[in-house]
């Protein structure tokens, strides 16, 4: 005979959130760590025993600091060979990607992530992700650059930069689609194509996948 836990109702920290494809999980948690709204979004990180930290952003289950492997995949899986070579994240404000790239000596990765309350959030309580590289908005081979990324990537269309990698790391549910487009698709795919614009004709662009059983 199997049994299943009771339901937890009522508890001071609601430790039920949804995934993507509509399932609730229930987590370990046990204590809130951070929780701040910020001029973008709701943010909290709640500690986790078995996962450690996990970032949440409007109710979305973004990253926990045993997630390691959702930045190796995001990165290439260890197949890529980033050294000497121009990356762009957007997104990414927990830090784990750029924190895994400067590892493997780049030539400059610059990272545009929206929402400083998501990076001072991370900073101090996402370590385990993020290492030292969110104490400061340039490094050696490193730039931060807190603003909306459409605005950078046609600016950067403009003037003709490129990047060998794009990796888009933006939440899974746009924070805003307006005044661009209308719609959550038209904003992906303006994303889409301003980013083929600013990378080289051998660049390569890495994002994340919707589960198989995501209905559409």
């Amino acid at each position: 005979l199997h049994r299943l836990p009771a339901v937890v109702r009522g508890a001071n920290i609601d430790r039920y959130w949804p995934t993507a494809d509509g399932r609730l999980v229930e987590y370990d948690i046990d204590e809130v760590v951070y929780s701040k709204d910020s001029p973008y979004q709701n943010i909290n990180i709640l500690h986790s025993k078995q996962f450690g930290n996990i970032l949440i952003l409007n109710g979305d289950v973004n990253l926990a600091e045993s997630d390691i492997a959702y930045t190796h995949a995001i990165m290439g899986s260890g197949k890529e060979d980033y050294y000497g070579k121009e990356v762009l994240i957007l997104g990414g404000g927990d830090g784990g990607i750029l924190f895994e790239l400067v590892k493997l000596k780049p030539k400059m990765v610059t990272m545009v992530e929206i929402d400083q309350m998501v990076i001072d959030g991370c900073r101090k309580h996402m370590r385990k992700t993020c290492g030292d590289v969110l104490d400061n908005l340039k490094g050696d081979c490193y730039e931060i650059l807190v603003e909306d990324c459409i605005p950078v990537l046609k600016m950067y269309a403009k003037e003709g930069r490129m990047f060998d990698y794009v990796i888009n790391d933006l939440t899974a549910v746009p924070i805003s689609t307006s005044p661009e487009e209308d719609s959550t698709w038209e904003f992906l795919r303006l994303i889409l194509d301003l980013s083929m614009k600013v990378l080289k004709q051998d660049g390569k662009y890495f994002t994340q996948v919707n589960k198989q059983n995501l209905s559409t």
